[in-house]
């Protein structure tokens, strides 16, 4: 019995120092069997999601490699600002003319990238009107990541974007849109059906469709060729307003 007494502590001190010390190696496996994990989406045959994602970080770091590519930047700014902001308000005062889109919505521009969007809706009256992007590009453009946008419920009346196949997550891009719209908001979305998209894109759109199913909360309002840098179709959607309850 005094020999398993004197056994029993040192016996602990080497269990408790031996399991100190492993936690660092428990710690660095976990991390690195997360950051190594295949990206799974919730299937839909009429979206392909492009493969090469292994992780999050990942996908991110390839949406910079665009956004951030100073060439590209200066493109945006510089040649490209002018003539897609005179694209742009045309597309918008459509809506307008369509009761769309009006003086007084407040409007968001999901993937902005430099604001073209941006000014082109404050251009055409829309002066409530922010961006949002990965690289934050102010006065225009906040920090956001359209799979979870920095907004509370129900904040704006109208978003635009043309950047669907960009998305990692389609199913959380359009989740996001409807939570942030108010009910009977619009949102308008310009999309490549026919075309390729860039070698930037995370998903191909294979029809209209798919799209079309991915929103739960909205009525499809129309869809329309347009030529939009490089997109073809126009999709917009309207958020089914709350019922009342009697």
């Amino acid at each position: 019995m005094k020999l398993y007494n004197q056994i029993t502590p040192i016996f602990l001190r080497f269990f408790t120092f031996s399991l100190f010390l492993s936690l660092p190696l428990l710690l660095l496996f976990s991390l690195k069997t997360t950051n190594t994990a295949t990206i799974t989406t919730t299937p839909n045959p009429g979206i392909r999601i492009r493969p090469g994602y292994t992780t999050y970080d990942t996908y991110i770091k390839k949406q910079l490699n665009k956004t951030l590519n100073p060439k590209l930047r200066h493109l945006w700014t510089t040649r490209d600002w002018d003539r897609k902001i005179r694209v742009f308000s045309s597309f918008f005062s459509q809506l307008k003319n369509s009761s769309l889109l009006s003086n007084s919505s407040k409007a968001l521009c999901i993937g902005a990238r430099v604001g073209q969007e941006v000014e082109a809706l404050r251009r055409v009256g829309v002066s409530d009107s922010i961006g949002i992007d990965l690289v934050p590009c102010p006065p225009l453009v906040i920090h956001g990541d359209f799979h979870k946008q920095p907004f509370k419920d129900e904040s704006f009346d109208f978003e635009f974007s043309n950047v669907f196949d960009h998305a990692l997550y389609p199913q959380k891009f359009v989740r996001e849109i409807e939570r942030t719209l108010k009910p009977g908001g619009v949102c308008v979305l310009h999309v490549a059906i026919t075309t390729r998209s860039d070698k930037y894109s995370a998903n191909d759109l294979l029809g209209v469709d798919a799209l079309v199913k991915l929103f739960k909360r909205s009525d499809l309002v129309w869809v329309k060729k347009v030529d939009g840098f490089g997109l073809d179709t126009e999709v917009i959607f309207r958020k089914k307003k709350k019922k009342l309850i009697d």
